[in-house]
């Protein structure tokens, strides 16, 4: 929902979908494969062509800095204004991203509000770009979807039903 906001409302050519093979700010966050998570990804959006995927990160491995993926993509697309898309509650931890001040002249961040993360605007990072997208607020994390597949809760209307699918099949999530 989160990336077909920012492409509705931002006016985007295309959204690449870029799953991390690990998040430098959350270091015990992965709890299932590159290739699981990489296979979800593609169940929930395979029939959408507003939507590309890239596994330049999981390809790459170790820790996923947005600075390497942002150099990456303007080497592919070097005529391209670029743009990353992240949740609001991520503004206040932007200061802590490796190389932010040229993360900031090589991308405009379109930021989606999340529920109980107040957004201010950040005046500490020279040439940063933000454009606020006016989403669905929804007050779910991957934290809390894990948790309700290792509780046998439904995940219906908050994952894509091939995505769901694809959980159940492989026993994703569950404690084992």
């Amino acid at each position: 929902m989160a990336a077909q906001d920012a492409y509705e409302q931002c006016g985007l050519d295309r959204l690449i979908l870029v799953p991390a093979a690990q998040a430098p700010l959350k270091p015990n966050d992965v709890q299932s494969s590159s290739e699981d998570r990489l296979a979800m990804l593609r169940a929930a959006t395979e029939w959408d062509r507003r939507f590309e995927i890239s596994d330049y990160e999981l390809r790459k491995g170790g820790i996923s800095y947005t600075i390497d993926s942002a150099r990456h993509f303007r080497a592919l697309y070097p005529n391209d204004e670029l743009f990353w898309v992240i949740g609001g509650d991520q503004l206040p931890k932007l200061h802590l991203w490796k190389d932010i001040e040229e993360l900031a002249k090589l991308v405009e961040f379109i930021f989606l509000e999340r529920p109980g993360y107040p957004v201010k605007p950040r005046e500490d990072i020279p040439g940063l770009r933000l454009r606020r997208c006016d989403g669905h607020l929804l007050a779910i994390n991957s934290t809390e979807l894990r948790e309700r597949t290792r509780r046998n809760l439904s995940l219906d209307y908050f994952v894509p039903h091939k995505a769901i699918v694809y959980i159940r099949e492989n026993a994703l999530y569950c404690d084992k």
